[in-house]
């Protein structure tokens, strides 16, 4: 039975795996891809509902592990090192928890191990700053517009910044409803301390949506955990400083 997912691929050798954000898909990582491609078999998929890939259900992220691990199956990799974004530094969390035999090595870009409590007001805000938009009629194409120019930093790639906007213009607006409520409702902070292979978590020097200081606390709670910042960038480092982002990873792939 086929995964139902979506992805691009370069190159042959070890796994590379990444895993995108919210607002994003496989070509979130064309920089990665093209750069790691030439010692690695880079791969990124479009996590279910994005893309060309079939909607999870339900949306959420033990079902989001569980496709994750039926794709590896289905595309022939038994072990990787897995690199997650944002939401999907979030699945690479929740991946560990039930297939960490299958993890080499742990990157964390830009993401954090819950959303704060349930009944928070800053959650409510949050889903009715990102939801609420859709709700008044308007469209992923204007949320990207809006949105994008404020998770990054200053004298982000052009190039990545148009592929950050368009990439996320093409996210159907019910994968990214299920993707928000999934969001506010994460919490793995108790079990960082269980993480048992080497990781790196990235963060970016002007991310507002994951602060550097709450990675690097992050960080210190992880055993066997190296922590880096991107210099410059903000919440989307791999594509608005992929030089940086890229060389903070190939260092801690060869060390």
């Amino acid at each position: 039975m086929s995964s139902g997912i979506a992805y691009k691929s370069r190159g042959v050798g070890p796994a590379l795996v990444f895993l995108h954000g919210v607002g994003g898909g496989a070509e979130s990582w064309d920089a990665q891809l093209a750069f790691f491609g030439d010692r690695f078999r880079a791969l990124a998929w479009d996590m279910p509902g994005y893309g060309g890939s079939a909607p999870a259900a339900p949306a959420d992220f033990p079902q989001w592990a569980e496709a994750l691990a039926a794709w590896l199956d289905e595309i022939d990799v038994e072990r990787c090192v897995l690199v997650g974004h944002s939401i999907g530094g979030m699945i690479a969390q929740q991946f560990m928890t039930c297939h960490a035999h299958r993890v080499t090595r742990l990157v964390l870009s830009a993401t954090s191990p819950a959303f704060g409590r349930l009944d928070g007001d800053f959650q409510r805000d949050f889903i009715r700053s990102r939801i609420g938009p859709l709700d008044d009629g308007k469209t992923m194409s204007d949320l990207a517009a809006q949105f994008i120019p404020g998770l990054v930093g200053a004298d982000a790639d052009p190039e990545g910044i148009r592929n950050a906007v368009s990439t996320m213009s093409r996210v159907a607006p019910q994968t990214y409803r299920d993707a928000m409520q999934a969001l506010v409702r994460f919490d793995l902070r108790d079990w960082l301390a269980s993480i048992g292979v080497p990781t790196l978590l990235v963060a970016g020097e002007h991310d507002k949506a994951a602060p550097a200081k709450v990675m690097e606390r992050m960080a210190e709670k992880i055993p066997d955990a190296r922590y880096a910042c991107a210099a410059g960038a903000g919440h989307l480092a791999n594509m608005e400083r992929p030089e940086v982002f890229n060389a903070i990873l190939a260092e801690f792939l060869e060390a």
